[in-house]
């Protein structure tokens, strides 16, 4: 154990860490045996190191077609958290304005990019070369939109994409503006969710007219994020990805429901004990009076994505603000106890972990105990426990801080 090396008193009274196993699966506990038992910890934690690195650079691709006019650039712009009018919107008009693919990456994670494909039902296209022309290999999954009927280009496109073994959606948008246009003709009569009913079974029976056996169409508004059936889609495509493209996905979800919040942390949460070992096995940091091993650069790294993926960053907040309407001191205001995305450096790291190492270090040597199979090897060493715990710990006040501008935003 001389590649640990740091020794503490145990504190007297003991404390709730059991709870801390039941987060590392059997899987995850068996993979940290089998390194300690080969005395190759640190082999392991390269490994993890290598694998977490190459896990953020992992690319998405989305695809969005349909026909001209049809709200493509407008979608494009919503499933990446932005308005119209936002900086790095997607360009938008009532004719076409896509000639070719353009890839609008997300505001925050660079390996998501989401491509606004050229229109189809035009006299120049062909399903057959579209696909070619649109650089087809490129996309993990393509969204086929339709703002009114769905036609025989978008089921002969969607055979085209089915033949190369690749996933499509179908997508109905503007459903506001058809309700909108009910209520204002019949309004004694109206009746939201009989009309969105009635759009969805024209919808299908329009595919089926046109070939497709079994449709299924999703129904949205590029403006109301959080309605009708769009967070329905994210949920599709979020079970319906790989687990290394799932976590791109929903990392790069808008902030528009605490379900979003709870997953992004969810999935965050899962790579915690990963980063751990890494600290344990590869970084010192000397704190008067204490002396236990963390890397700071992996809490820096990992504390700045938290808060840009839950929107607190002051480029998000300034854009929510705007979307909203409120000033974004007021967004701002109910941020009580992380700090800005901007302000993480190493010294704030140094600084949060001398104020919080007492209760860190307590925590982290009582789970280490109580974790099977950790506890024996690592009980000497807290840099795996304290790791842990100030990610866990920072990752939940993170959370709580977005659920309060949710709120904010949404009152």
């Amino acid at each position: 154990m001389e590649h640990l090396g740091y020794f503490l008193v145990r504190p007297a009274v003991p404390l709730p860490g059991a709870a801390m196993a039941g987060k590392l699966s059997r899987e995850e506990l068996e993979k940290l045996k089998a390194a300690y038992e080969t005395g190759n910890l640190n082999g392991a934690a390269a490994k993890l190191k290598e694998e977490l690195e190459s896990l953020e650079k992992i690319p998405l691709d989305i695809a969005i077609t349909g026909e001209s006019g049809s709200g493509k650039s407008s979608f494009v712009n919503a499933i990446r958290g932005l308005g119209d009018e936002d900086e790095g919107a997607a360009k938008t008009g009532v004719v076409e304005t896509t000639k070719d693919p353009k890839g609008y990456p997300h505001p925050v994670l660079p390996n998501v990019t989401v491509w606004d494909l050229p229109g189809i039902g035009t006299p120049n296209f062909q399903p057959g070369s579209y696909l070619k022309q649109v650089n087809f290999s490129r996309y993990d999954f393509f969204i086929i939109i339709a703002s009114e009927r769905f036609t025989s280009h978008h089921i002969t496109l969607a055979r085209e994409i089915h033949k190369m073994g690749k996933r499509f959606y179908y997508v109905r948008s503007k459903v506001d503006a058809d309700l909108y246009a009910a209520q204002t003709r019949r309004p004694s009569t109206y009746d939201e969710v009989r009309i969105l009913q009635e759009i969805r079974d024209n919808c299908v029976k329009n595919l089926r007219d046109a070939g497709e056996v079994s449709p299924r169409v999703f129904l949205i508004c590029s403006w109301n994020w959080d309605k009708y059936d769009f967070p329905l889609l994210q949920e599709t495509l979020e079970n319906e990805l790989d687990a290394q493209k799932r976590r791109a996905f929903i990392l790069g979800l808008p902030n528009i429901s605490a379900k979003i919040l709870e997953k992004k942390k969810a999935e965050l949460k899962k790579h915690i004990w990963k980063l751990a070992l890494v600290s344990c096995a590869i970084a010192v940091i000397p704190l008067p009076g204490l002396s236990f091993a963390c890397d700071v650069a992996i809490l820096m790294v990992n504390m700045k994505l938290y808060l840009t993926a839950f929107g607190l960053d002051d480029n998000s907040l300034t854009r929510l603000a705007k979307q909203v309407g409120k000033p974004v001191a007021e967004l701002k205001s109910v941020i009580k106890t992380v700090p800005m995305a901007n302000s993480i450096s190493k010294e704030w790291v140094v600084s949060f972990l001398s104020k919080s190492a007492c209760a860190a270090v307590m925590t982290a040597e009582e789970a280490l105990d109580l974790i099977p199979i950790i506890g024996p090897f690592l009980s000497g060493g807290v840099s795996f426990g304290t790791t842990y715990y100030m990610l866990n710990s920072f990752l939940n006040d993170a959370v709580k801080d977005a659920q309060n501008v949710l709120a904010k935003a949404l009152s």
